[in-house]
């Protein structure tokens, strides 16, 4: 049997640019699964929340007194809002949500979203949910990210893709350049989410070679 291993903690060891997205530490059995249930709570939370500013990636760290959320979305504006008005509005939200006393918020810029992983398997699940051809979907999909500037794409489709009688997985490269999963040193990104089609839910999957470290 082979190993699924998810390829961004495969490499982190590795990545002087990733880190973990969680950051803290502590000694209790209690506090430390307190904190686990919290952080995915505010994930889950901040990722509906924000989907319309295109949100990738919320980081939690904790210190002894304080919460420091750092978020990134493709479209900064639509979450600081006018004069900063939303930052405030998204800090008593989440004090309010896991109750915090002081939160430091922090909003990154997704510098180009064409070729973020995860703002791609997000597009290739809502056309799938619109009943477009998996095919044509995915073609399109990779030619759109290597002419961003991507070294190469892999998309794998599992389910009952375009309304199958037996669930399959597809898979899709791109004809030029490579996606090498063995090389650890290779920097790729990675996301995973499902697709709720009227015959259920496909499984998208993306993987993004974005060059050496």
């Amino acid at each position: 049997m082979g190993q699924k291993v998810n390829p961004i903690g495969f490499r982190i060891p590795l990545s002087p640019s990733t880190s973990w997205i969680s950051r803290w530490f502590s000694t209790s059995k209690v506090r430390y699964s307190q904190y686990l249930a919290e952080d995915l709570k505010l994930r889950k939370a901040l990722m509906t929340k924000l989907k319309i500013a295109g949100v990738t990636k919320v980081e939690i760290e904790r210190s002894l007194k304080s919460l420091k959320v750092i978020i990134h979305v493709s479209r900064p504006g639509v979450v600081i809002g006018r004069g900063g008005a939303g930052i405030e509005d998204l800090k008593k939200y989440i004090a309010k949500l896991i109750k915090a006393t002081k939160v430091d918020l922090q909003i990154e810029e997704v510098k180009n979203p064409e070729i973020n992983a995860y703002l791609v398997a997000i597009r290739i699940a809502e056309q799938l949910e619109k009943r477009l051809p998996a095919r044509r979907v995915a073609t399109k999909t990779i030619e759109k990210v290597m002419a961003s500037g991507a070294k190469g794409v892999k998309i794998l489709l599992s389910g009952r893709v375009n309304g199958a009688e037996i669930s399959r997985r597809e898979s899709y490269k791109s004809p030029s350049g490579s996606a090498p999963l063995q090389t650890l040193r290779a920097n790729v990104d990675y996301a995973s989410l499902p697709a709720l089609t009227r015959s259920g839910y496909v499984g998208v999957k993306v993987w993004i070679y974005l060059g050496g470290k």
